[in-house]
């Protein structure tokens, strides 16, 4: 599989536009979100742990009880690429899900 080409600050910000609820953080994307319970969130894990096998792209995730941290980024490129902005469309389609 080819590397993932790295997004310019242009591109970035474009597609931050379509991602309301992630932010910047240097070379990641983050994102929180709060569940209705502590297994609703675990639940939400699995669902992203499912899409991420799919896409062989993972997220660094935090649980606190029923608030989720999600950090994207494509450590292989050493920045944002393409992938992480896919993967965090999913992450919301689960989030919005439960």
């Amino acid at each position: 599989m080819p590397a993932a080409a790295l997004l310019t600050d242009t591109e970035i910000d474009q597609r931050l536009t379509a991602l309301p609820d992630w932010t910047r953080d240097g070379n990641a994307i983050r994102r929180t979100a709060k569940a209705a319970d502590f297994p609703t969130a675990i639940r939400i894990v699995v669902d992203v742990a499912e899409q991420a096998e799919e896409m062989d792209h993972h997220p660094d995730i935090d649980i606190r009880w029923r608030t989720l941290h999600f950090t994207l980024s494509t450590h292989s490129a050493g920045g944002l690429t393409a992938l992480d902005f896919e993967l965090a469309g999913r992450i919301d389609q689960v989030v919005a899900a439960h």
